[in-house]
């Protein structure tokens, strides 16, 4: 299983090499102000998002690069809709985590 994680996170590096990101979430991630935001590690997150999020719930998720507020607000809601996102979006977070914490 870890050889497969090494691989998979070798293609997912050698894809972004000189690339463009691609992606809702990629590319939100790439046109923030993040220090960290680079294309690898955009193009890795994209990766994540693709794993685990539907297209709408990338369309929604990749707002919150732009407004970290309206994260705060999805997370503290107690609308069923938004606990329900909140839950797939904590699952995209720990999948990016494992998958571009060397990016």
């Amino acid at each position: 299983m870890r050889s497969f994680l090494l691989c998979l996170m070798s293609v997912l590096a050698l894809q972004a090499c000189g690339a463009r990101v691609s992606g809702t979430v990629g590319e939100a991630c790439a046109s923030s102000s993040r220090s960290a935001a680079n294309p690898a590690l955009c193009s890795c997150v994209q990766g994540a998002a693709d794993r685990t999020l539907s297209r709408s719930d990338q369309r929604r998720a990749a707002e919150f690069f732009s407004d970290p507020q309206q994260a705060q607000d999805t997370r503290q809601s107690d609308n069923p809709s938004d606990e329900a996102f909140w839950l797939r979006y904590k699952e995209f977070l720990g999948t990016a985590e494992r998958l571009c914490s060397g990016e």
